[in-house]
């Protein structure tokens, strides 16, 4: 019960990292809103294992929408103490064939769609006299590969928000740091979904990428990274345990920035 009495609102929380965090928030007693474009089955999960949950539709370029998932969240369980900053999305292809309109949708969803959340919570953490936000960067931000440009800026972006974030908003007690994951065996990169297409040589159910992405990892685990692996990281920092970490940028890559 690390959570106990938090109450957080965590935006792509139908699937993937986001899913992760939102069933261990619920497990460790906090109350959780899920905010995505569509429910999904976490919610009936949670809720059947006797934690709290709701769902708030959320398209995390809406400012609007934001200001609502906020109020939704107050008015459901209270002020929000938690953020979980997880939607994303990304189109696997090089410079050659990223077409302008793919840049932008990636900087709207990664880097705007941040900004607007840390902006919407931060009047409802402030009534509840303090709280954690947890922006997810990627390892992109941390070494460059030979992918297409927006992913990378934008997730290179989304660490030195969180920087200017958490010194803006200390006076408030309100913390934020970014997560880098690595190579995390989710729906992102395992079969194709709307906000993260794959081709086969991108799915990881394509053996032999699934061999690439491994080769990229050092640490011996036997397996890629899992969402679990991330939302153990978010729940260190959403937690008391992590009342004086702020500014941080945190590597959750089995040693894949380390090559």
């Amino acid at each position: 019960m690390r959570l106990e009495g938090k109450i957080a609102l965590i935006s792509g929380g139908a699937s993937g990292i986001g899913r992760a965090e939102a069933v261990l928030f619920a497990r460790e007693g906090a109350a959780v809103v899920i905010a995505d474009l569509q429910a999904g089955e976490v919610v009936d999960e949670i809720t059947a294992a006797g934690g709290r949950a709701a769902f708030v539709q959320l398209d995390v370029r809406d400012a609007d929408a934001w200001e609502a998932a906020v109020n939704f969240t107050e008015l459901t369980f209270g002020p929000v103490t938690i953020l979980g900053n997880n939607a994303g999305t990304n189109f696997r292809v090089g410079w050659d064939e990223q077409t302008p309109e793919m840049w932008q949708t990636v900087l709207d969803v990664n880097l705007n769609g941040t900004y607007l959340g840390i902006r919407a919570v931060v009047p409802s953490m402030r009534k509840a006299g303090g709280g954690s936000i947890i922006n997810i960067a990627s390892s992109a931000a941390l070494k460059q590969g030979s992918g297409g440009p927006a992913y990378a800026t934008s997730k290179t972006a989304v660490v030195g928000l969180s920087r200017n974030a958490a010194l803006a908003h200390a006076g408030d007690n309100i913390r934020v740091n970014a997560l880098c994951p690595g190579h995390v065996d989710t729906p992102f990169i395992r079969g194709s979904q709307p906000h993260s297409e794959n081709t086969w040589s991108t799915d990881i159910a394509n053996p032999d990428n699934y061999a690439h992405r491994m080769e990229q990892q050092p640490l011996a685990i036997g397996r890629l990274q899992s969402g679990e692996d991330i939302a153990y990281g978010s729940l260190y920092l959403a937690s008391d345990e992590s009342s004086t970490v702020t500014g941080a940028t945190i590597a959750i890559d089995g040693g894949s920035t380390l090559l």
